[in-house]
């Protein structure tokens, strides 16, 4: 990893449509920095860098991250922190710059302490744990290095060591029935931090009276060090020094002999000789640890569950607690940030070329990332009520606030806005609905367009949405400040010019129809957008557009509407149906894969000849005549091409007129209430109300059935909830049809092979409805009884007992006189208080209702019993997806579920309430395009040039979000493949290491993602020679698969048969069997009886009995391969023939073997047997079956083609 690693190095590319290529003086250069007392060192750095990124990177440094409060200095002349490299006259390729130490201020002095501070706590995990300051966990280095510890006993026996060290841990065994919840979080001593001083915080004597700040003085610190001396420390403009001053006497003056030191450190290393040992150990094991470990994401990441934590002290937390200007941001000098124009302005910025377009978006993402965590701590201070309602005279919640210039208000019906849409329940939904309208103008980007800065916090049962302000609405109101669309649900109409030709071009992007309606005065209006969404000019002259929730067409299978009928096929499966609100809408995707299903349908109707052709579709792109759907895997992205038409010549001309006008869009306002339509335009309003008509039949009768099918054939395997979710979502299918989903595969004929399925959207059914009813619990409750309320919600959700009985330890804080004087006023307390009337019957009841209320299900399970026994469903998942979707973090132990006579869950096990956070994720469209251009190169067996595209794609994220970001994982994945199959172990170990670390930190370490990332690392180990290190990756991987989806899953199949050739690999055949047996019994299951991959596993374990001496074992499985191969591939397949060779040679193995044995019972002489061949495979055979099993062919290169691969891959990311 370079000093950097942030600049985008811009290559030349071989496809000249790629991207515009930018001038030479963007590629990359190397200069020469040096500290005080020090000498020079080389530094990589690229133009596109701003000189404080290089302060930055010097700060993490091991030699220089004790100063902050310096410059930089080229030939004398102090550098601008916030020039680009390349805007420096004079700086070039072998420049020295020089560190300079700069004097404190008051400001210098607080980030100095910020910063010794997160030193000092660089090893400790309890921020990540905490949730703060953008830290999160990582246990990869865990598995990778080696414990001595482990083998300490038994390294006098070399056998008992090898054992040890390939037996898996007894809870990840194949058929276990509890998945433990404790491994979860190994402890590692390196993950301790190593204590370098008892006490470092701010003094009682602050802030310096006014004739000390004559002389300097800043603040006041007090110190006691590990040989327990308390020390008093002033903060000066020149450094740091001991006064005289002790806890009750202020005496300013240094001690004798003065000890100066610029930096803290500095002067702690000379009076404390403990310190300067424990700082350079501390140091030492920070450096030894991946830089991915320990830098901040931009995005925070929770963690649900969280051993016991020691609380120390910590002046930094302290200060930032107490501190008056809460949330105000320290390097915007004198003021808070006006984050409205921020937002704004990083979209204002040029996006000519590359490089424009490359610091608009590291600007976009920087500003939004700050904005999103202001925004919540924002919400959560306002929830917590440290933050003064604008209204505080209405109802709570109708309360508005600002604070540090974003507008927070509270999810509720304000004024019964949303009372015909479904009152609480749509003013809920309309949020999100309208975060997504937000989200689709912002991937549009248009000039001169612009939306709000949105963050939806749910926290503690209720939903604040957190928003920019616009510039003057707070002075003249909404009502006044519209000039486009209504503000009474399109009673009164009005449109502006302006805001026609802005949208013009995002409708068409979004298949918005544009339409006339009638405003209030039957004056006809014109609209590109719905009639809800609203256009303000603020003061500052941008055009804005606000309440987007109306940007995609109605679902009208979830909306009644009287005198319309749906299709048949909608109506055999009970549709319209009532939902909660009527604001259910078709997602973007189920539009796009409607809009590819018609358009496929058209190209087909094309060789029909076009007057056939004119009468099938109209010019707007609906049909007139009824189609049979087609599924979804005809559905592909090659009608863009136009070698996907395949047409005639002399046709090409008149079928690429018609193409031209092939344009379906959608009027979001057909079935708004209160919207009328000119009389002239009630054609193309039926003509409307069909085509959502058949976009609603679309998705029953081909998404959903085209969803299950990719889960039959493991295109698509998801593993929980959010995976599920994703999935769905990429069939354009809403979570609203989860009910759906599940019926459709009770009635399959192959339900067995979807089971998983079918568990996973059943848990995720049941968690969802419980966290609705959560978020309503949670309301009623006190915040002094958070704890034992969630706890007692959790015991009537989980445990077995069924009279659970909450109570609440109030803390005895008053005297026994003053507590019998409350109760004699009667107040309530203890389990008097409603939360604690909850009962596990009553709760499960509630959440069959709301099954069937919301996903029109009816759910069978009357209890958490019935759940697993019937369902198969596991308590440790429902308890993760439960706690991920409400923001609990629990304490890590063993809970014992099945216990009747206590409570699971305690007080003392619910340890935080975290906020669960929706937002905008600006992406970098170049590098999408580079990844996709990448990824279709290596599709077509052109691997350099894939490498090539998906590495500057790495570079181009890297440049944009920092290291910390799924697409930058994603693309280091597909280099560590591309690696693999290339035959470099070494450059493909790299990669993935560093793949594995990033979804460990940005997406979670049990997330699905994590767990394929550690498969990978897994066989890359195995590759290249560590075999021990492979082992644990996949024992590991094996346990997060235990604990987020239970053994039933193909994907166990997988990993198994990986876990068992490894095994087999070093002999340890007894445990090679257990997997591979498992292995075998679950690809039967999900693949079919007679699949390939069954044949497969049949081979694998004839293989390990082979190797055993178990040779009627073996035969029996081979067997069984050789019978599957000639029914599905024939007798003449080499590997029906490969088959057949392999029993002639078991057969010929084992009648050796019962020679040996009727030799050796008639006692004869030894001299004449036959040895038996019992060696075990080797590793070159074990790589081929793992690369079979991972799906992968390897392409062997030249040492030269590695060399020069690696040369232009480093040359574009390092």
């Amino acid at each position: 990893m370079s000093d950097l690693d942030r600049h985008c190095a811009n290559k030349e590319q071989e496809d000249p449509a790629v991207l515009e290529m930018d001038s030479p003086e963007d590629i990359g250069f190397t200069i020469k920095i040096q500290a005080p007392g020090t000498e020079p060192t080389d530094f990589q750095v690229s133009p596109l860098a701003m000189v404080q990124e290089i302060k930055q990177v010097l700060m993490d440094r091991e030699e220089t991250c004790h100063r902050t409060c310096f410059s930089l200095q080229l030939d004398g002349n102090t550098l601008d922190n916030f020039s680009h490299l390349r805007s420096i006259s004079g700086l070039k390729e072998g420049s020295l710059l020089k560190i300079v130490e700069d004097p404190y201020t008051i400001r210098e002095i607080r980030i100095h302490l910020r910063h010794i501070r997160d030193l000092l706590k660089s090893l400790d995990p309890t921020d990540a744990y905490n949730g703060v300051d953008g830290s999160s966990l990582s246990f990869l280095r865990y598995f990778t290095e080696d414990h001595p510890e482990e083998g300490g006993k038994m390294k006098k026996r070399g056998e008992e060591l090898k054992q040890f060290n390939y037996s898996p841990p007894e809870y990840i065994f194949p058929g276990i029935k509890e998945c433990l919840l404790t491994p979860l979080l190994p402890q590692s001593k390196n993950l301790k931090s190593t204590e370098c001083l008892k006490v470092l915080a701010t003094s009682s004597w602050n802030p310096p009276p006014g004739n000390r700040k004559m002389h300097g003085d800043l603040m006041y610190l007090n110190v006691v060090t590990m040989e327990d001396r308390h020390c008093s420390i002033t903060a000066s403009t020149r450094g740091f020094y001991i006064n005289q001053s002790s806890t009750y006497t202020f005496n300013p003056k240094p001690v004798s002999p003065c000890v100066l030191g610029h930096s803290l450190v500095e002067l702690l290393s000379q009076i404390s000789p403990i310190f300067k040992k424990n700082f350079s150990v501390l140091l030492k094991k920070r450096t030894s640890t991946h830089p991915f470990e320990r830098i901040a994401m931009p995005f925070q990441v929770f963690s649900w569950i969280a051993p016991a934590l020691d609380h120390a002290r910590d002046c930094v937390r302290a200060e930032d607690t107490s501190s008056s200007h809460l949330g105000y941001e320290d390097h915007v000098p004198g003021q808070i940030r006006d984050w409205n124009e921020e937002l704004q302005s990083t979209r204002e910025l040029p996006r000519k070329t590359l490089t424009d377009r490359l610091l608009r978006d590291r600007a976009i993402f920087k500003a939004n990332s700050d904005f999103v965590s202001t925004a919540t701590r924002g919400a959560m201070a306002v929830i917590d009520g440290s933050v003064l309602p604008i209204n505080p005279s209405e109802d709570p919640c109708n309360q508005m606030y600002i604070w540090n210039s974003i507008f927070f208000s509270l999810g509720f019906d304000v004024r019964e806005h949303y009372q015909e849409l479904g009152g609480e329940a749509a003013a809920h939904a309309a949020s999100t609905i309208d975060l997504n309208g937000i989200r689709a103008y912002s991937t549009v980007d248009t000039d001169g367009l612009y939306v709000l800065g949105t963050v939806l916090v749910d926290y503690r049962g209720l939903r604040i949405t957190a928003q920019s302000i616009v510039p003057g609405i707070l002075e003249r109101g909404q009502e006044q400040s519209v000039v486009y669309g209504s503000t009474d649900f399109g009673k009164t109409v009005v449109s502006n010019e302006k805001y026609l030709k802005l949208l013009d071009q995002p409708s068409k992007q979004l298949r918005v129809q544009r339409h006339q309606v009638l405003s209030k005065d039957n004056t006809v209006v014109e609209l590109c957008s719905s009639v809800e969404c609203k256009g303000i000019v603020g003061n500052d002259g941008r055009h804005y557009i606000l309440d987007l929730l109306f940007t995609f067409p109605p679902d009208l299978n979830f909306l009644p509407v009287e005198g319309e009928e749906l299709k048949p096929e909608c109506q055999q499966l009970g549709f319209p149906r009532q939902h909660p609100h009527r604001l259910a809408c078709l997602r973007q995707e189920l539009v796009e894969a409607f809009v590819k299903h018609r358009y496929q349908l058209y190209i087909e109707a094309m060789p029909k000849g076009l007057d056939q052709e004119d009468h099938c579709i109209n010019p707007s792109g609906t049909f007139l005549v009824s189609h049979s759907p087609t599924t979804a895997s005809n559905i592909t992205n090659q009608y863009t091409e136009d070698t996907a038409l395949n047409t005639d010549v002399q046709n090409i001309s008149s079928k690429e007129t018609k193409i031209s006008f092939f344009d379906i869009r959608f009027n979001p306002d057909v079935f708004s209430p209160g919207v009328r339509f000119p009389q002239e335009n009630s054609k193309d309003i039926q003509e409307q109300k069909q085509l959502l008509n058949d976009a609603a039949a679309f998705l029953l009768s081909s998404q959903i059935p085209a969803f299950t099918r990719s889960c039959l054939d493991h295109t698509t395997m998801p593993m929980d909830g959010v995976t599920l979710t994703e999935a769905l979502h990429q069939y354009g299918i809403n979570v609203r049809y989860l009910g759906t989903v599940l019926e459709w595969i009770e009635k399959t004929q192959q339900k067995q092979r979807l089971d998983h399925v079918y568990r996973i959207a059943l848990c995720e059914l049941i968690t969802r409805c419980t966290k609705h009813l959560f978020r309503t619990y949670l309301r009623a409750v006190e915040p002094s009884a958070l704890s034992a309320s969630i706890s007692h919600f959790l015991n009537c959700f989980l445990s077995s007992s069924p009279d659970v009985v909450g109570t609440h330890q109030m803390d005895r804080l008053a005297s026994r006189r003053r507590s019998r004087r409350r109760r004699s006023r009667g107040s309530v307390s203890g389990a008097a208080t409603p939360w604690a009337g909850l009962t596990s019957s009553e709760l499960w009841k509630t959440v069959q209702a709301e099954a069937l209320d919301y996903y029109h299900y009816c759910l069978s399970c009357e209890n958490v019993e019935e759940a697993v026994d019937k369902c198969g469903l596991q308590r440790i998942t429902l308890l993760r997806e439960i706690s991920i979707k409400t923001g609990i973090q629990i304490f890590i132990r063993e809970y014992q579920f099945d216990a009747r006579q206590r409570p699971v869950f305690t007080e003392e096990d619910i340890l935080n309430i975290f906020p669960i956070v929706k937002h905008v994720s600006p992406r970098v469209s170049d590098g999408l395009y580079l990844l996709q251009c990448g990824q279709a190169k290596v599709q077509q067996g052109c691997l350099k040039e894939g490498c090539e595209l998906i590495g500057q794609a790495l570079g181009l994220f890297t440049n944009v979000y920092g290291a910390l970001h799924r697409d930058v994982c994603t693309c280091l994945r597909l280099l560590g493949r591309i690696y693999y199959i290339l035959g470099d172990y070494t450059e493909a170990l790299s990669h993935q290491q560093r793949a594995v670390l990033i979804s460990e930190r940005v997406l979670g370490i049990e997330h699905p993602n994590t767990i394929q990332e550690y498969k990978h690392l897994g066989l890359y180990c195995f590759a290249g020679g560590q075999a021990v290190t492979a082992l644990r990756l996949l024992y590991r991987a094996r346990y997060l698969l235990l604990l987020v989806c239970g053994e039933d899953h193909p994907e166990m199949a997988f990993l198994d048969s990986k876990i068992g050739l490894v095994l087999h690999s070093v002999m340890e055949c007894d445990l090679a069997l257990k997997f591979l047996e498992s292995a075998l019994a679950l690809t039967s299951k999900y693949q079919g009886p007679t699949s390939l991959k069954v044949a497969q596993s049949h081979h694998l374990l004839a293989k390990v009995y082979e190797s055993k001496g178990e040779f009627r074992s073996a035969l029996r499985h081979e067997k069984e391969r050789y019978m599957i191969y000639r029914s599905q591939v024939g007798e003449a397949h080499e590997k029906t023939h490969e088959s057949s060779e392999y029993l002639k040679y078991l057969t010929n193995q084992a009648v050796i073997l019962q020679r040996t044995m009727n030799m050796i019972y008639k006692k004869s002489s030894g001299a004449s047997i036959t040895p038996l061949n019992l060696s075990a495979p080797s590793r070159l055979w074990i790589v081929e079956q793992l690369n079979l099993v991972t799906g992968i062919v390897l392409i062997p290169l030249s040492n030269k083609d590695i060399k020069t691969l690696k040369a232009k891959s480093q040359k574009t990311v390092a």
